[in-house]
């Protein structure tokens, strides 16, 4: 069972190489205009959902052994995946909204007893890095966000994120030099 399972994987694994351009094509043109894309491109979307199956097939996962169409998995198995890529997009989205004049962002942004205008350029500089970091690349922006904004340690954002912790520690540095850079007028640094 174990040697058929394993010579499955491995069809399978060689199918994915085989079909990664028109795997990632299909997707692509599935999703290039997705109103729930969460602000990641169609590309993005695509070649993330079909490295997942990817990293799925190579820790060879149980259910595997009876593929019969290989092709036909894969399509189906990269959909699946996109799926949870825009699910979990959505989910990591949801805690930066733009900030507004809401009183939430301004007690954030200046002390409530702060004159208008302070309060006023606070805002502004609290969009500013919003807009920095939702300018990020999307892997890079989500080690951030993990890291830097809710507080995970990298360590725990490598797991979730299914990458290295060198790897994660190279994207919150990039994060934090160009967030430097986009507020440098602010902060008066780069």
């Amino acid at each position: 069972m174990q040697a058929a399972s394993q010579l499955n994987t491995t069809s399978l694994i060689h199918a994915l190489v085989r079909h990664y351009d028109g795997l990632v094509e299909s997707l692509r043109r599935q999703y290039w205009r997705s109103p729930h894309s969460c602000g990641l491109s169609a590309e993005d979307i695509a070649r993330e959902a079909v490295h997942e199956v990817c990293l799925q097939l190579l820790r060879e996962e149980p259910g595997l052994s009876d593929v019969r169409i290989p092709l036909a998995f894969l399509r189906t198995l990269t959909q699946r995946r996109a799926i949870d890529v825009l699910r979990r997009e959505h989910t990591w989205r949801k805690p930066l909204v733009p900030a507004d004049d809401t009183e939430q962002y301004l007690t954030i942004a200046a002390a409530a007893s702060a004159q208008p205008e302070a309060r006023l350029q606070a805002t502004q500089q609290l969009q500013q890095l919003a807009c920095a970091i939702e300018a990020l690349p999307p892997r890079c922006r989500d080690a951030f966000e993990l890291c830097r904004i809710h507080g995970w340690s990298q360590q725990a954002a490598a797991d979730h994120l299914a990458m290295s912790v060198r790897t994660v520690e190279r994207h919150v540095r990039v994060a934090l030099a160009c967030c430097r850079i986009a507020m440098a007028d602010v902060w008066g640094t780069v």
